[in-house]
């Protein structure tokens, strides 16, 4: 599979958005380096999927709550609130993209580092959750 130069650039994009994001919130929401990091993750996955595939992504009718809460959270970090911004960007992430979510379980614990990680008592419990789309599950009783 070829790769353009384009997906090239907009992969390093996403990747220093996230990093300068992740850079942040570790840095008690830093709003400079959540405005940088939102900047470069938006120009970044608009690079990877072109024009018509940002455009369809994030305005279809049924993604425009999620879309309208994730570009008002960065509006917000931008405009120097960024703990609320950097919540209501959460909320409309997750509102985005919350249907992935088990995918990407399922494929980081197939991952041979991250595998062992998912075995982990908590994290177990919680990816289960999270895979079965947020129905708790019961385990059967084994007495006999």
């Amino acid at each position: 599979m070829d790769v353009g130069d384009t997906k090239k650039i907009g992969i390093g994009l996403t990747g220093m958005g996230l990093l300068f994001t992740m850079l942040g919130v570790l840095l008690f929401f830093d709003g400079g380096l959540l405005a940088v990091g939102n900047l470069l993750f938006l120009s970044g996955v608009s690079l990877i999927l072109g024009f018509e595939r940002t455009k369809n992504l994030f305005f279809k009718p049924e993604k425009l709550r999620g879309s309208a809460m994730f570009f008002a959270g960065t509006f917000l970090v931008i405009f120097r609130w960024p703990k609320l911004g950097f919540l209501v960007e959460v909320f409309g992430f997750l509102n985005l993209f919350g249907n992935f979510i088990p995918h990407v379980i399922i494929v980081a614990r197939h991952t041979p580092g991250l595998g062992k990680l998912f075995e982990l008592p908590g994290i177990k419990h919680a990816a289960d959750y999270l895979q079965k789309g947020g129905t708790p599950q019961k385990q059967a009783s084994s007495a006999v």
